[in-house]
């Protein structure tokens, strides 16, 4: 069962402004990233549940953080339908993240009153997953996408909240220009753990990469 509201979730995501994307397999390095993002000033965390009893890994990590990070959001990623959004519910995801719209899913977790982060693309995608209650919409792959598009949709609909994954970096010039846009938070992935922080398990690193991540966003957001 989710430790935090649909609501509560939606307003760190905006408070913060950044969500850690990270999947693998192994428990004990999940932990590890997992407090290292949170030493970093993190307090939300998307697993892209990608691999083989990815469900098990998940339900490790969060019962670690209850225990052992208060305040600390876990949420999952990748998500494709409803079935797998009710079993990451059940073993404590507190918000659901998925690559494609689909209403299902919208039905699922609302029943339960957990946030959804859906992807879109298209102003009718988004519309549409307004109407299903969405908070935070999700732009995906914001690489193909841009801020151009973000300036295109909150010109004219000033309510809704967008949240890029995919090309998005800890550089300043890259983060200031997804936040003049006008996006509420970013979701980051390989470019802020990334695959060699794994392979040398530089957790110290990591920590030092979250805290200047978020110190950046808290700038170039004025």
């Amino acid at each position: 069962m989710a430790q935090f509201s649909r609501i509560e979730v939606a307003q760190v995501m905006k408070e913060t402004g950044m969500v850690p994307l990270f999947y693998h397999p192994d428990i004990e390095l999940g932990k590890k990233v997992l407090k290292a993002c949170y030493d970093g000033g993190a307090r939300l965390l998307e697993f892209t549940a990608r691999g083989d009893f990815a469900h098990e890994v998940f339900a490790a990590l969060t019962k670690y953080a209850i225990a052992e990070l208060p305040g600390m959001i876990m949420g999952v990623g990748s998500i494709t339908d409803a079935a797998a959004a009710s079993l990451y519910m059940s073993l404590g995801a507190n918000f659901i993240v998925t690559p494609v719209f689909r209403e299902d899913i919208a039905i699922a977790c609302n029943r339960r009153k957990v946030a959804w982060n859906p992807g879109c693309g298209t102003l009718t995608e988004i519309a549409r997953a307004e109407e299903l209650g969405c908070e935070i919409v999700k732009l995906f792959p914001g690489n193909l996408y841009g801020p151009n598009f973000v300036k295109g949709i909150v010109g004219p609909q000033p309510w809704t909240s967008i949240m890029p994954t995919g090309g998005v970096t800890t550089e300043e010039d890259n983060l200031k220009g997804w936040f003049d846009a006008g996006v509420v938070c970013v979701g980051m992935g390989s470019q802020l753990i990334s695959k060699q922080i794994l392979a040398d398990k530089d957790y110290a690193g990591l920590e030092k990469t979250v805290a200047k991540a978020l110190e950046t966003i808290k700038k170039v957001r004025g």
